[in-house]
């Protein structure tokens, strides 16, 4: 499989579709979610068939349920072939999640117990998701309001454990990292210092929303927000230490017009481009 250049990308939003072919700033790569591009024409492809041909391309799956107990739905795995044969991405990614029971759909992304068993259930199922795409996928990290008490590993380990059974990359969301790590009263940086770069393939970046209750802030991974600088501070010193990574600033809910989507893209930029100039990076692996 091709990997994503050493740039930063945006999540694709059509009402952009215009700005950025006049003036895409920075922006070196467009990731799109694969379920709104699941259908076999229209719009939709035809703005994505025209952003294919200058920018490489990232497809972020939210409905494959890696997490779920059933076996992966066939169905949607089809389609899903369908539309990466179609462009060819230079990275899929998914959640480490469950989205489903039975065969209902819930519109969330649900958190796993981290065990032996909750560990085989998703080896397997990356397992079949890379062998039905013909292509390595990315697993993202997730963002986490509650812990199991049935859990016996830590977070990090359980998806380097992933990675390592399986031959999947990891997706990196410095936001999930903050959100989880301040829900859970943990520190982010002895969370990262423990990640295995070495796997990484991307990197997400997103805003996120914040409640204060009576045993202290909660956040919520809302990307309708510009990036917090505590999350920049993190991924400054995520790229200083693993070398430069194809990065992404994820804008879902309240989308901005292009220019601010631009500018934060254009921040990102400005980190990486300093990762590169300093040469950071431990003999990262890149992913293939």
């Amino acid at each position: 499989m091709n990997t994503l250049p050493n740039a930063v990308g945006v999540g694709f939003k059509p009402d952009h579709f215009g700005a950025i072919r006049q003036d895409p700033g920075p922006v070196g790569f467009l990731e799109v979610h694969a379920e709104n591009y699941m259908g076999a024409g229209g719009l939709p492809h035809a703005q994505l068939t025209s952003l294919r041909a200058d920018f490489a391309l990232s497809v972020h799956g939210v409905g494959l349920s890696i997490g779920g107990s059933r076996p992966v739905n066939a169905a949607h795995l089809a389609r899903l072939r369908t539309l990466c044969d179609r462009y060819e991405p230079a990275s899929f990614s998914e959640h480490l999640a469950w989205s489903s029971h039975g065969t209902d759909y819930l519109n969330d992304l649900l958190p796993l117990p981290y065990t032996d068993e909750t560990l085989a259930l998703v080896c397997n199922h990356v397992d079949a998701v890379q062998t039905a795409l013909g292509r390595q996928m990315l697993l993202e990290n997730p963002s986490t309001y509650v812990t199991f008490v049935q859990s016996t590993m830590p977070e990090v380990a359980f998806l380097k454990a992933v990675a390592d059974r399986t031959g999947c990359g990891l997706l990196l969301d410095v936001n999930n990292v903050f959100v989880s790590c301040v829900n859970h009263r943990l520190d982010p940086r002895a969370w990262l210092a423990d990640f295995p770069m070495n796997h990484v393939g991307e990197i997400h970046l997103g805003g996120h929303a914040e409640e204060e209750l009576p045993s202290g802030p909660l956040l919520i991974d809302a990307h309708g927000t510009p990036v917090a600088d505590p999350v920049w501070a993190l991924y400054a010193e995520v790229v200083a230490r693993a070398g430069p990574l194809p990065t992404l600033v994820e804008w879902d809910n309240d989308v901005p017009a292009w220019p601010v989507l631009r500018a934060e893209a254009a921040r990102a930029n400005a980190i990486l481009q300093d990762a590169i100039l300093q040469g950071g990076g431990l003999g990262r692996v890149r992913v293939s």
